[in-house]
């Protein structure tokens, strides 16, 4: 089975490169620029995966996360939050609104498609 994984940031080079990526490893990708929109994708879609920017325009990734946890139908879905903002502050406070995972801007193709492997893997195993 094809895993579907959900970017959303509202960087539109940014969505372009991971969609690239993401799409040559076999993955099927759905995009959202902005937090409704990934929240409406989210639970129409339901991903198998989804990264997060931190910085978008109006709701935050923060406040994206929580809902997302908040959600029965989202909230075993595993998010990596993807961001430039690399202060462990915000890796704390991405990890406490409920990420699993947290990377910072820029980050390699083989650390991105490593932790999204593994995210898939774990959350396979646990058989969500």
């Amino acid at each position: 089975m094809q895993a579907k994984i959900l970017i959303v940031d509202d960087d539109p080079s940014t969505l372009a490169l991971e969609e690239r990526i993401l799409q040559r490893e076999g993955y099927q990708v759905l995009i959202a620029v902005n937090g409704l929109q990934a929240l409406r994708e989210a639970m129409a879609e339901e991903p198998n995966l989804i990264i997060l920017d931190l910085m978008l325009p109006g709701m935050d990734g923060f406040e994206i996360c929580e809902c997302l946890r908040n959600s029965q139908e989202t909230s075993s879905v595993p998010v990596l939050v993807l961001s430039a903002k690399g202060r462990e502050v915000d890796k704390t406070a991405a990890l406490e609104s409920g990420a699993d995972a947290y990377l910072a801007k820029p980050v390699s193709v083989s650390r991105l498609l490593g932790q999204v492997e593994d995210m898939l893997a774990q959350k396979e195993e646990c058989g969500s």
